[in-house]
């Protein structure tokens, strides 16, 4: 069970739950299949899966959750195919021109009658509840799929205070300035080889660098250019290493040996003993890395949290 991104919230004020309580709340809007008339739905699966019925695994304080979304597949090219032949029917029939109003129609009755023979394409997406540490983190590549997520989770809970995190000063000043060496790289951190900056002009360009050194001569003209830095690969701690985006969001997300060698001591055998291990020590990891990083970009703006007491 590693994440392979994370999408972090911030809890806008304190926020409990036990997991018998969000238990109770993800069963109520729990996955079920989509209806022959229906083309997707969701609802909370188990995040063990087979090993498990409950919908929230809770290891250390964190709840561990999943949401399954299934979609009928109908491709547009074949919708399209058929509309015409009806279109082509009654315009032979009829001795009139189909408009698009009519067409419209005929589309409608196409996906009706195609949706109960469709294809189902499904995904899951991860997240877990970390209420003493206030945040929410969704396993998630993109910034829309985490906020479906988040959307999700309020609609079942009825409430969650949270939103994408702050922090003082804009991630891409300070990317830059770890490139051009004006601001001080951390000693948490080690520059990995690959980039994205940006031209900062309204019709600016964008270059993607990859495999070079991010503090060599190449990537510095760009930034005498007046490029800024969006994305940047690092490694932190010399245990995890990542994508991290002006968005503050980490893609590509990889655990060190030291992770996995904690985990091989687990009994392979024992898939659930194996999955919990794995959520632990994730968990704890990210709880280091994700407040570390803050601080490191600047430092957390925490002007819009509610503090206990």
């Amino acid at each position: 069970m590693w994440f392979r991104n994370a999408r972090v919230f911030r809890f806008t004020k304190p926020f409990e739950i036990t997991a018998e309580a969000l238990e109770e709340k993800l069963q109520a809007d729990a996955f079920k299949p989509c209806g022959p008339q229906e083309t997707s739905r969701q609802g909370w699966v188990s995040p063990m899966g087979k090993h498990s019925d409950l919908l929230v695994h809770s290891a250390g304080g964190y709840h561990l959750i999943a949401l399954r979304k299934e979609e009928k597949l109908l491709p547009a090219s074949v919708i399209k195919e058929l509309v015409d032949e009806k279109a082509e029917v009654i315009e032979a029939e009829q001795h009139r021109k189909v408009r698009r109003k009519e067409k419209d129609e005929l589309k409608e009755e196409v996906m009706l009658e195609m949706l109960p023979r469709a294809f189902s394409k499904n995904r899951r997406c991860y997240a877990y509840l970390a209420p003493a540490d206030g945040v929410l983190v969704v396993d998630a590549g993109s910034s829309k799929q985490a906020e479906d997520l988040a959307s999700t989770l309020r609609k079942s809970l009825g409430s969650l205070p949270v939103r994408p995190p702050a922090v003082e000063q804009a991630p891409t000043f300070t990317f830059t300035g770890w490139l051009n060496e004006s601001i001080d790289l951390p000693a948490s951190i080690e520059l990995g080889t690959e980039c994205e900056l940006k031209d900062t002009s309204e019709d600016g360009g964008v270059v993607r660098c990859k495999g070079l050194d991010l503090q060599g001569d190449e990537i510095r003209s760009h930034l005498d250019a007046g490029m800024q830095v969006t994305k940047l690969s690092v490694t932190w701690d010399d245990n995890l290493s990542f994508v991290v985006d002006e968005e503050l969001g980490i893609r590509r997300l990889k655990f060190g040996d030291t992770l996995q060698e904690k985990l091989d001591d687990v009994d392979a055998d024992d898939a659930a003993a194996r999955f919990d291990a794995a959520f632990s020590l994730m968990t704890l990891e990210l709880a280091r890395l994700i407040p570390g990083l803050l601080e490191a970009l600047g430092g957390e703006d925490r002007s819009a949290i509610v503090e206990e007491g």
